[in-house]
């Protein structure tokens, strides 16, 4: 069972805003409550999200917005191991706050889309692409979206749980190539007699002309650590974690 923490920004989310839309279609949704929803005091507001995280079990997904994804991204870089999945949408700047310095300045070890606006009063998009090169993420450009809230005509807003179900099946092929890794390795380690058998499934490794992977062995691998496997197996080659909109 999977956690989707909801990350509201100042005077948090009112009920036609689309976190409080998509906090009611996702299952396992934790609303993150602030002491006080009219003061950015980001080292309070990044402490709730890190409880918030401590105290959820399984996959963490986050999905945030404005003044709380600036929380949400300096909680989740401390606890990046337990996080699958990072949804930013219309930052604020952490410039006006003041708060810049407190912020991770390179790449995030989990997937993470940023979705920005081009007339976002609270952070220019030049400074929005910036902070995605910055971590790593996928960036969404909404045009003339102003803050991407309720304001701005965002209730219902069924692009953005697209979005965070992108994030869902990214996590899932990273938790499908570990194993693969993972049974990989443990190939490698069978005793002599079983080495036609670990031919079969390992990668080549000369660096040379045949350096390609061995498609079949990485479908039977993936079907051995329990995943479903589609063909044609040469969807395989390439993949990507989370791969560009």
């Amino acid at each position: 069972m999977s956690t989707t923490l909801i990350v509201p920004g100042l005077r948090s989310s009112g009920p036609t805003h689309w976190q409080t839309w998509l906090e009611h279609r996702v299952a396992g949704s934790v609303r993150v409550a602030q002491r006080d929803w009219n003061d950015p005091h980001l080292p309070e507001w990044s402490a709730r999200v890190r409880r918030e995280i401590v105290r959820s079990s399984g996959s963490i997904f986050i999905a945030a917005h404005s003044f709380g994804a600036l929380a949400a991204v300096q909680a989740a870089s401390d606890h990046a191991e337990r996080i699958s999945g990072l949804l930013i949408v219309a930052p604020a700047d952490p410039e006006h706050f003041g708060v810049a310095e407190f912020l991770p300045t390179k790449r995030l070890s989990f997937p993470v889309v940023v979705v920005g606006s081009t007339n976002d009063r609270w952070m220019s998009f030049d400074a929005v692409e910036r902070s995605a090169r910055l971590w790593g993420a996928d960036l969404v450009n909404l045009g003339e979206a102003g803050h991407i809230n309720s304001e701005a005509g965002f209730g219902p807003w069924p692009e953005g749980l697209a979005l965070l179900e992108r994030l869902r099946r990214a996590a899932e092929f990273r938790s499908a190539s570990e194993r693969l890794a993972a049974l990989s390795l443990s190939q490698s380690r069978l005793p002599q007699r079983h080495s036609l058998a670990r031919k079969q499934y390992a990668f080549a490794r000369s660096g040379g002309p045949n350096d390609r992977r061995d498609l079949g062995g990485a479908a039977a691998l993936l079907r051995a650590a329990g995943w479903t496997v589609h063909g044609p197996e040469a969807n395989i080659v390439g993949c990507k974690i989370a791969t560009p909109l």
